[in-house]
């Protein structure tokens, strides 16, 4: 026997709202302008909707006829798009009177109009769109005091949901991670056992699938309708999604003891309530998120600070040597230093460092390279062996996926001399008064192989020669047009200003480093400079 008509199932579909149609009022003195515009050329310029019958080009302007014109305009804010239309007056009667402006100096006039008319909208529709990225960045602070638990906010909404149509009881079921099942989170009206029973199974739940694809289901009679899988043994239910714009989260049923049919308005009902019950879990996630966002962001600030801190800020006062550097990150923690202490014998060790991993893992890389470059260089005089020591301390105590740059020199302040090994390829330039020479090589990166082996060069620095070590990021950054700042670009600026100090040959790289990059902040980056001056 066929179901009656009192058996049926019903889908309610939320229909998209019509666009507004901006009233010419809200165009501030537009009208007056026309009308002004009318008086003065004797041509007609008028303000059209799409609704007016006109079809609007998307080209921005054209000529349909000999003597008129149209000027596409967007106002934007979910409004229908218009235009301007520029055509002769209707002077049918009395008898025809040519304009007192030329059809090419009107369209001139109205060109330039629409152009203002362009610039106001695009303003207003920035504006619309600012406030309310300014209303979606205030901050949500969490008070409680005086606050009702989730718990109790979630049934609440399920409660007056199943009151405002005369329901008997209601129930919540939100999806798992895995989104394949629906677990009961709240219900009012069931037995309190409920929570307690396993979660349903997405599939095969055909009316909560149908909920979520944007359907409000009502099960006039769920005895008839079996094969909709209602959760709970009711005479009739119905079932709407709970979602926010971007999220489906599960669903609100509303059951009821006798076979009845719900209006569209009961339907509208329990969306709303189900949309509350939206935004109030949503709120607890932002809430919970914006507290431990904020706890991140103190450590995260805090771990910047020591970062910076550990850094050298006093040269050390030696008679005819300047050193000087200068480090950057590029989210505020990252894997470049630059480092220099004193040793017995004389020696002053200098080095530069940078981590190949990203954020976190490159600070705390570079934390772990620095400190057991300090410890070993303690102990050896030669730069070579200090790198291989220290190569094989990262290799051990790492996953094998820790590698970095590393320039070190050892200083004889006496004699000028220097002992320098790298470990990968940071860039060293050497800057005499009339040219500058890349010692830059290839070696293997640290911790790359606990086998690897470094090279060790000697070099002498004469009275006004430096010696210039900066990172990759130096080398990597680019202009607007992809051009790489390289090596030779920031040498021979630098060859051109050897009279400065090592502080302000510092200060020239880096400003050389943000004028050449379009974003020079992209990469972690840093520079040693080491002067001999007498």
């Amino acid at each position: 026997m066929a179901p009656s008509a009192s058996t049926t199932l019903k889908l309610y579909t939320e229909r998209a709202p019509s666009p507004v149609r901006p009233p010419i009022e809200t165009i501030g003195s537009l009208p007056e302008v026309l009308r002004a515009f009318q008086s003065t050329t004797g041509w007609s310029l008028r303000y059209e909707t799409e609704e007016a019958g006109n079809p609007i080009g998307a080209s921005g302007s054209k000529k349909a006829s000999k003597e008129r014109w149209f000027a596409s305009l967007a106002p934007g804010m979910g409004s229908s798009a218009g235009r301007l239309s520029l055509e002769s007056l209707d002077t049918s009667n009395p008898p025809k009177k040519r304009p007192s402006v030329e059809f090419e100096a009107a369209r001139g006039m109205a060109s330039s109009i629409a152009g203002m008319v362009r610039e106001l909208m695009q303003t207003r529709h920035a504006l619309w769109r600012r406030e309310a990225d300014l209303a979606a960045g205030v901050p949500l602070l969490p008070h409680r005091e005086n606050e009702d638990h989730l718990a109790e906010r979630l049934q609440a909404s399920v409660k007056a949901a199943a009151f405002a149509v005369e329901g008997q009881a209601a129930a919540l079921y939100l999806l798992d991670e895995g989104t394949s099942e629906l677990k009961l989170r709240s219900c009012w009206g069931l037995p309190f056992d409920r929570f307690a029973a396993p979660a349903r199974r997405l599939q095969g739940s055909l009316a909560d699938l149908e909920a979520m694809l944007g359907h409000a289901v009502v099960l006039e009679n769920t005895a008839l309708m079996p094969g909709w899988n209602a959760p709970e043994d009711f005479a009739a239910a119905v079932c709407v999604p709970v979602s926010s714009s971007t999220t489906i989260l599960g669903t609100l049923w509303v059951f009821c003891d006798e076979t009845r049919d719900f209006t569209d308005r009961q339907t509208n009902v329990v969306e709303l309530a189900a949309g509350k019950i939206a935004s109030d879990l949503e709120r607890e996630m932002l809430l919970r998120e914006g507290v431990e966002s904020a706890q991140y962001r103190k450590q995260w600030a805090a771990a910047e600070r020591m970062q910076k801190n550990q850094l050298p800020t006093v040269s050390p006062l030696l008679d005819g040597w300047q050193i000087a550097g200068w480090a950057a990150q590029a989210q505020g923690l990252g894997g470049t230093f630059y480092d220099w202490f004193c040793l017995p014998d004389g020696l002053l060790a200098c080095a530069l460092g940078e981590s190949l991993d990203r954020g976190l893992e490159s600070a705390l890389s570079a934390a772990a390279v620095k400190a057991a470059l300090r410890a070993h260089a303690a102990y050896h005089r030669e730069a070579q062996r200090v790198l291989q020591r220290l190569n094989l301390t990262i290799w051990t105590n790492s996953a094998g996926d820790q590698y970095a740059n590393v320039f070190l020199g050892l200083l004889e302040t006496a004699t000028g001399r220097i002992c320098c090994s790298t470990a990968g390829r940071p860039s060293i330039v050497h800057l005499t008064p009339d040219r500058w020479i890349s010692l830059t090589g290839r070696t293997p990166l640290l911790g790359e192989s606990p086998e690897s082996e470094f090279e060790q060069a000697g070099y002498e620095l004469a009275v006004g020669e430096s010696l210039v070590i900066c990172s990759k990021g130096f080398r990597e950054a680019a202009d607007n047009g992809g051009c790489r700042l390289e090596e030779a670009g920031l040498a021979r600026l630098l060859a051109e200003n050897t009279h400065l100090t090592a502080n302000q040959l510092c200060a020239m790289a880096r400003e050389c480093l943000h004028l050449h990059a379009e974003n020079p902040r992209q990469d972690d980056v840093a520079v040693l400079v080491i002067k001999r001056t007498t």
